[in-house]
């Protein structure tokens, strides 16, 4: 065969090749009554939101006639109004012609898991975030996420009902239903046995950060071990892209239909790993270009749902560094992570884009096994206060976990505002005024000597080049109650971090 030959099959054959799309279709059954079940119904009532066009099903007249020229849904989505599909070229030509088809859009189908970990839950190494968090102010006022639904969205679920830190949940069959988007049909005892790759034991991991508790060593791993779970695996670990944007999407409105308030999701769209051309840029992690984006802001507002994302560990890649989507919905809490003893970004954690007009990641807290590890964290930190006041809204919650953290005011987009403190987060829940813990000074010249009252001997500074951009962090010693540091060419800003009180430095 001759290499002209050779090529041209070559090519035909790329040509032909099927692709994933989202339909995405133009209008809906107005007599459909919406797909929510009455727990669902009974919240949006409750947080005064409106039943819309988006709770209806997509119409099962269109879903005929798809069916009809051969095309195998995978799956459907209320809120986008669509179905995805894998169509062969014939097929795209047909579908784009049909009157009630309103975009065919090819998906994007890299997917990274947020984590770092070694595929085995290591109690020593989740259990110090509980002193960062104050987790024992909680526990005194008996909070523990009882009565809370968290939906956790991840890559699997392996040993979750038998794992010594999880099983009381499972006997207390607080793991409620599970389902598996990446192998159909789904049992919650094949979800639970299924071992494919070490990632079928990522979403295990987050539920011990979420809720994990060993009532033998009596050591708490997460906050919420008392609420109820509801499980989804969309991320399918032995592929080359390890998950599916459609069942992501999908995930997220079947914990909507149940009125499933808070989600975990310690997954992220980022670079890809086979095709370029099929990666996401940097600029596009704007909050609006990726449709899980576009999925979880629409969920914050029109459903009342607080997601809770990693931020990503791309922070020492240098072509990327960013947080990944959907860590850049607006209305989502994205959480880095942060080293131990000083509580700035660990070198993993990615920052939040300059080209953002909100402060990105939201909160950070410590991790050594990536930010999938630190977002289950502020979940946990989430269902205490949802639990505290079953009324708060997901702004509400938002509002109160970035107000209680460490450095607020003074956020930047390596750490967000900080660690959320227990303690400041209920004192903000019932109305009490905080402690004033954050000042400003102005200063001028190339250095600057400061006396600072705290018993660390290394403080964390961040210094910035406007109120919330980090050029770099450094960390300086406290000698005789005083540090001394130098001011670079670039900077305006200066944050200085003594973890109970910050100063913002404005540069002259």
């Amino acid at each position: 065969m001759s290499s002209l030959l050779l090529f041209l099959l070559l090519s035909l054959s790329t040509q032909a090749r099927p692709i994933t799309y989202w339909i995405l279709l133009t209008d809906k059954q107005v007599t459909d009554k919406p797909a929510l079940s009455p727990s669902a119904l009974a919240n949006r009532s409750s947080l005064q939101l409106p039943i819309d066009d988006t709770d209806r099903p997509v119409s099962a007249t269109y879903l005929d006639k798809l069916t009809q020229l051969g095309v195998q849904i995978n799956c459907r989505s209320r809120w986008f109004n669509a179905v995805s599909a894998t169509l062969t070229p014939a097929q795209h030509h047909q579908v784009s012609q049909l009157p009630f088809v309103r975009e065919v859009r090819p998906i994007d189908p890299s997917i990274t898991i947020a984590s770092r970990s070694t595929g085995h839950i290591e109690q020593a190494k989740l259990a110090p975030v509980m002193s960062q968090i104050q987790a024992a102010a909680f526990a005194t006022e008996n909070l523990t996420g009882r009565f809370v639904q968290v939906g956790v969205v991840d890559a699997g679920f392996f040993g979750a009902d038998s794992a010594a830190v999880l099983k009381p949940i499972a006997v207390r069959g607080g793991f409620r239903q599970v389902r598996d988007y990446v192998n159909r049909p789904n049992t919650k005892n094949n979800l639970f046995r299924t071992l494919e790759t070490m990632s079928d034991m990522h979403g295990t991991e987050v539920l011990a950060a979420i809720a994990g508790y060993d009532p033998v060593g009596n050591l708490q791993l997460g906050l919420g071990y008392d609420a109820t779970f509801y499980l989804a695996r969309t991320d399918a670990g032995n592929r080359e892209f390890r998950g599916e944007e459609d069942n992501w999407v999908q995930a997220i409105e079947w914990l909507d239909s149940l009125g499933v308030r808070l989600v975990n999701t310690s997954l992220g769209y980022a670079k890809g790993f086979s095709n370029p051309s099929e990666n996401y840029q940097p600029a596009q992690m704007d909050g609006h270009t990726s449709l899980i984006s576009r999925a979880a802001q629409l969920a914050a507002d029109k459903k009342g749902m607080l997601i809770i994302v990693s931020a990503g560990n791309e922070g020492d890649d240098r072509s990327w560094r960013i947080i990944s989507t959907p860590a850049d919905a607006e209305g989502v809490i994205a959480v880095g992570a942060t080293n131990s003893r000083l509580w700035n970004r660990i070198g993993y954690s990615s920052i939040g884009p300059e080209t953002l007009a909100y402060l990105k990641p939201n909160v950070s807290c410590f991790s050594l096994y990536g930010t999938s590890l630190a977002a289950p964290v502020i979940t946990g930190f989430a269902a205490c206060l949802m639990q505290a006041n079953p009324k708060l809204t997901n702004r509400q919650v938002r509002t109160l976990i970035e107000k209680s953290s460490h450095l607020y005011p003074y956020g930047n987009n390596f750490v967000g505002y900080g660690v959320p403190q227990a303690s400041r987060a209920l004192a903000l829940l019932r109305g009490q005024e905080l402690p004033e813990t954050a000042r400003s000074i102005n200063a001028s010249g190339k250095v600057l000597t400061l006396p600072v009252d705290t018993a660390e001997t290394l403080v964390s500074l961040f210094h910035k080049k406007d109120a919330t951009h980090v050029l770099h962090q450094e960390a300086v010693k406290v000698s005789n109650g005083k540090i001394t540091f130098r001011r670079s060419a670039d900077v305006k800003q200066t944050t200085i971090d003594l973890k109970t009180q910050v100063i913002e430095v404005m540069w002259e």
